[in-house]
């Protein structure tokens, strides 16, 4: 099967995942419902949780604890998208092709919508909980508490990640920094925390649910690290090179609000090779862990050369 067939499969099948978890828009509270399913459902790559998939197969991973992870890590990618576009901070009104969440619902439902994703997101997280019982004989007593560590260490990085140490912290400094000369330790920071930190909770939650030690872990880390550097850069080429249909949202946004990027400081040519040197460390990560080439080393590749 060709890889575009099979990323759409796992788009379908993420897109499944999230219709199971999300809440039904009903009750007095059915606006914010409203407008965090717009945004959820507005389309995407579903990256984050397809990579935590791809890594939980990769070390043997087989059943569906995995999905209530799956569904938490988009709907906190979405809760930030939502924020990231308010007038407050990057003031964007087109995400995905469509016009965003504060431009259609305003900004205070939009605020609302990106806190009940987040908040929504550990509720539906611990639901993995519900669907480790083994048994009560001893070996299924010891399976359950086995896999109910899992849960609570994924847990524990995907509360961390998209905090003030993480997500959060990345976009303190992009915001508090913009305008203004940055430093290379500053570019960095916002890179591997504002864009790498969920890629990087989605790979570890996804080794960590299936049961890889800590090495591989650690060579998973480092994969992802590598992954979300050169996701954010090629976003930075994208911005000065895609057209507005292309991307599904306003072109040239960077160099307009004032941002410093890689391509800025670096140039085209030199932020390409980049993309490539970072790419190809991840590809040699993933393939420590298993030498071949499967969907999760296509994926990588494509994330490399993609155009939207």
């Amino acid at each position: 099967m060709a890889f575009s067939e099979e990323l759409k499969e796992r788009i379908e099948y993420t897109d499944s995942v999230l219709k199971t978890y999300m809440p039904k828009v009903e009750g007095f509270e059915k606006t914010v419902l409203s407008a965090m399913d717009y945004t959820v459902f507005a389309g995407g790559k579903r990256i984050r949780p397809i990579l935590m998939s791809e890594v939980y197969k990769l070390f043997g991973g087989n059943d569906k604890v995995i999905e209530p992870f799956m569904a938490a890590i988009e709907m906190i990618h979405t809760y930030s998208l939502i924020h990231d576009d308010l007038p407050a901070l990057d003031n964007d009104d087109y995400r995905r092709g469509r016009k965003t969440a504060h431009v259609v619902y305003g900004e205070a439902m939009a605020i609302l919508a990106g806190d009940g994703l987040l908040n929504f997101a550990y509720e539906t997280a611990t639901k993995a909980f519900d669907m480790v019982a083994e048994g009560k004989d001893n070996e299924g007593v010891a399976k359950e508490l086995l896999m109910r560590k899992r849960i609570e260490k994924a847990l524990s990085i995907l509360a961390s990640k998209p905090g003030v140490h993480g997500m959060i912290g990345g976009q303190t400094v992009d915001v508090e920094m913009t305008g203004q000369r940055l430093s290379k330790e500053q570019l960095v920071y916002i890179y591997e925390n504002k864009t790498g930190a969920l890629i990087e909770a989605a790979m570890t939650i996804g080794a960590i649910l299936a049961g890889a030690d800590e090495s591989a872990v650690e060579t998973i880390k480092n994969a992802a690290y590598n992954i979300g550097m050169a996701f954010q850069i090629q976003d930075d080429i994208l911005d000065e090179t895609a057209t507005f249909e292309e991307l599904g949202k306003p072109i040239h946004s960077d160099e307009e609000s004032g941002k410093v990027t890689y391509v800025t400081i670096h140039g085209m040519e030199a932020s390409s090779a980049e993309v490539e040197r970072l790419s190809n460390i991840a590809l040699d990560n993933i393939r420590g862990i298993r030498d071949e080439d499967g969907f999760v080393i296509e994926l990588v590749k494509y994330l490399i050369h993609r155009t939207n």
